[in-house]
C-alpha cells in the first residue's frame, strides 16, 4: 500500500484524520444496516436468548479476528506494535472499568458506539448521552476524574512494560487466532441461519468487523512511512469522543485519526438511515429514563477511560488483537450488562434503540 503521494500532498495530520474518516464512515454504515450492539447481546443472552442480537454480535466479534489476524499473516498489520499492546494494560482497570462501563450501556440504553450511531439518524436521547460520555471520558482523561482513574488503574497491570498477548502466552501459533475465528464464525452463522437473519444484515455486521481491521491497517501503514511517530490504533470511542470535543474547545489541537473518525461514524450512519429511510426524531420518554441514560452516559465515560476502551475499543479492536487487557473487559462488560438488566427487573428492553 503506498501512501506517500497522499501524504506529500495533504500532509501526514491530514492523511491520518482522513483515514479515521474511512474507518468512520466504514463503520457508521456497517453497524447502522446490521444494528450491531453489544448492550443488546448482553441483555439477550442474560435473559437465556440466544437470537439475532448475539448472532450478530457473534459474527462482528469473528470477522474482527479473521480479517486482522489475516491481514498480520499477509504483513500488512504487527499487532506487537499497536499502542494497545505495546504499553503496560491494567488488569484492575479492565475488571472495574468495564464492569461500570458494562452497566452503564444498559442503563444508557446503547453502549457509546451505539450511541452516535443513533445520533445520527436523529435519536435526541442518544444525542444527549453521548454528550455526557464525552465529557466525562475527558475528564477521566486528563480532568477531576483523572486521579481515580489513575489509582484504580494502578492497582495491577501487567507485567514486561506491555499488555499481555493471549496467543502468545497460550503458546498457539499465529495462524491460531485466525482459527479461532474462523470458529466463532461458524457458530454465529449457524444461529443467524435458526433466527433466519438475512444475508444483507449478515454482510454489514461483518462489515463492522471489516472496519476494525481497516483501521488498523491503516494506522499501521501511515506509522510506516510518516515522519512523525503514529499511533497505530482502530475504532474505539472512548478516547475519540473526548479528543474531539477537545478539538472543538481548543485551538491548539491537531488533526488526528481520531478527529476524523467520529465525524465518519455519523456520516456513514446518517447517509446509510437516509438512504433506508429510517431517519426519525426521537426524544427521552420520561423523566425515568433520562434519569438512567445520563447516569448510565456517566458510568461509560470513567469506565470506558478506565478499562482502555469502549465496548468497541476493547470488546472488537483489543479482542481482534487478542490484548488480554482488552479480553477481561469485555468479559467484565458482559457481565456488568447481564448484572444491571437483573437489577432492572427485565427493564433493559433487548430491542436495539
Amino acid at each position: 500500500m503506498d501512501i506517500v503521494p497522499l501524504i506529500e500532498r495533504i500532509g501526514e495530520s491530514p492523511t491520518a484524520a482522513l483515514f479515521g474518516l474511512i474507518t468512520g464512515v466504514t463503520f457508521g454504515i456497517a453497524a447502522q444496516r446490521s444494528r450491531f450492539c453489544l448492550r443488546a447481546a448482553t441483555v439477550e443472552f442474560g435473559r437465556g436468548m440466544m437470537k439475532d442480537k448475539v448472532a450478530v454480535w457473534l459474527l462482528t466479534f469473528s470477522t474482527a479476528v479473521v480479517w486482522v489476524q489475516a491481514a498480520q499473516m499477509f504483513g500488512l498489520f504487527d499487532s506487537g506494535e499497536a499502542r494497545m499492546m505495546a504499553v503496560p494494560g491494567s488488569w484492575s482497570g479492565a475488571i472495574v472499568g468495564g464492569l461500570l462501563f458494562g452497566a452503564g450501556m444498559v442503563l444508557a440504553r446503547g453502549c457509546s458506539g451505539r450511541l452516535l450511531v443513533l445520533a445520527a439518524t436523529g435519536n435526541l436521547r442518544s444525542f444527549v448521552s453521548g454528550l455526557i460520555f464525552a465529557v466525562v471520558a475527558q475528564m477521566s482523561l486528563t480532568g477531576w476524574l483523572s486521579p481515580l482513574r489513575d489509582w484504580i488503574a494502578s492497582m495491577w497491570i501487567t507485567s514486561g512494560g506491555r499488555n499481555l498477548d493471549l496467543l502468545a502466552t497460550m503458546g498457539l501459533p499465529q495462524a491460531g487466532g485466525l482459527i479461532m475465528g474462523l470458529v466463532v464464525a461458524l457458530i454465529a452463522l449457524e444461529l443467524s441461519r435458526r433466527n433466519q437473519i438475512g444475508w444483507t444484515r449478515l454482510v454489514f455486521a461483518s462489515g463492522v468487523g471489516f472496519a476494525a481491521a481497516l483501521g488498523w491497517v491503516l494506522t499501521y501503514a501511515l506509522s510506516q512511512v510518516a515522519f512523525d511517530p503514529v499511533q497505530i490504533e482502530s475504532l474505539t470511542f472512548t478516547g475519540p469522543s473526548a479528543n474531539m470535543l477537545m478539538f472543538f474547545l481548543d485551538n491548539s489541537a491537531i488533526l488526528e485519526f481520531d478527529i476524523g473518525l467520529v465525524p465518519g461514524v455519523v456520516i456513514g450512519s446518517f447517509l446509510s438511515a437516509l438512504l433506508a429511510k429510517e431517519l426519525k426524531f426521537q426524544g427521552f420518554e420520561g423523566p425515568s429514563p433520562m434519569r438512567n441514560a445520563m447516569i448510565g452516559a456517566v458510568m461509560m465515560g470513567f469506565g470506558g477511560m478506565l478499562a482502555g476502551g469502549c465496548a468497541i475499543g476493547a470488546g472488537v479492536s483489543g479482542g481482534s488483537i487478542f490484548a488480554g487487557t482488552a479480553w477481561l473487559a469485555l468479559f467484565c462488560m458482559w457481565i456488568g450488562g447481564m448484572v444491571m438488566d437483573t437489577i432492572m427487573g427485565g427493564r433493559g428492553q433487548p430491542a436495539h434503540v
